[in-house]
């Protein structure tokens, strides 16, 4: 059974709020902005107290306690979110970030393909991307997307889920369930994933509108901060409740950082570099 830990449909916002923000209304806006990423990380927050990501967490347990690697992906400024779980000090070790320039810094295609949306939005560079990648049968893909519509965010989840593996979404519902499919399957990342989190980011992602269409204050990267940190800590707080170690990265920035990353990024070698 699919389970999908979303925020009651009251915690949801479908559109840009606020009204019109003038140019002399700076002071203002920022408070309104203030309130609107405050009570988003409040719903998330109750989110996580309530056992909202518990799915998620235990998928992410699951893998890394079979030797399996947390695969994240995100693409535009989602990619963002990859970095949060992979990679970082106060972050799992076993946790590999997928990147779209993985084609040109280590395959065949040209520089030229990173300009523009071109890339996120052909579904054929995901094979490429997975040829790039090392995978191990125990490891569960979490991948970040606003519009959670382009093909190669649909691609990789589809891709993952033919190769046997579990995929967390990480979207907004807003925005997502207003947009058409993109990719050739006419699926949405929300409706291949396992588990789906909802980032609470509006149509649109901006939560202030200055008039004429336009939107300011754009929310997704910031509540897609959180739910990762949320993830790392929830898998974590698992493994020390069972009397397990986390393999955890230390800051390097601090006296015996580099050791104690050296010693524990060895298990898994070439499965979580990143470049």
């Amino acid at each position: 059974m699919i389970t999908r830990p979303t925020a009651p449909s009251s915690l949801r916002s479908s559109e840009t709020v606020g009204g019109p923000v003038g140019m002399s209304q700076t002071g203002s806006a920022q408070q309104q902005f203030a309130q609107e990423v405050r009570g988003r990380l409040e719903q998330l927050a109750e989110l996580v107290t309530s056992g909202g990501l518990a799915p998620a967490i235990d998928l992410m347990v699951e893998a890394v306690r079979a030797g399996g690697v947390v695969q994240a992906f995100g693409t535009g400024h989602s990619e963002a979110f990859a970095m949060e779980i992979a990679g970082r000090a106060g972050g799992l070790i076993p946790a590999h970030r997928i990147a779209l320039r993985n084609v040109v810094l280590r395959g065949s295609r040209g520089v030229d393909d990173l300009t523009g949306a071109g890339l996120e939005r052909d579904g054929s560079v995901v094979d490429e991307l997975l040829d790039l990648t090392e995978l191990h049968p125990a490891d569960v893909f979490v991948i970040a997307s606003n519009s959670g519509v382009n093909s190669s965010i649909v691609g990789m989840a589809l891709a993952a889920k033919e190769r046997g593996h579990q995929v967390i979404a990480v979207t907004s519902l807003a925005h997502t369930n207003a947009v058409q499919p993109k990719h050739a399957s006419g699926k949405r990342l929300a409706e291949v994933a396992d588990v789906v989190i909802d980032t609470l980011a509006p149509y649109g992602d901006a939560t202030l509108s200055v008039g004429d269409g336009i939107g300011i204050g754009a929310v997704s990267s910031i509540t897609a901060a959180y739910i990762a940190q949320a993830l790392t800590i929830g898998v974590v707080t698992s493994l020390l409740a069972d009397g397990e170690v986390p393999p955890v990265y230390i800051s390097a920035n601090i006296p015996g950082g580099d050791t104690h990353n050296d010693a524990l990024t060895e298990r898994y070698g070439r499965r979580i570099q990143s470049i």
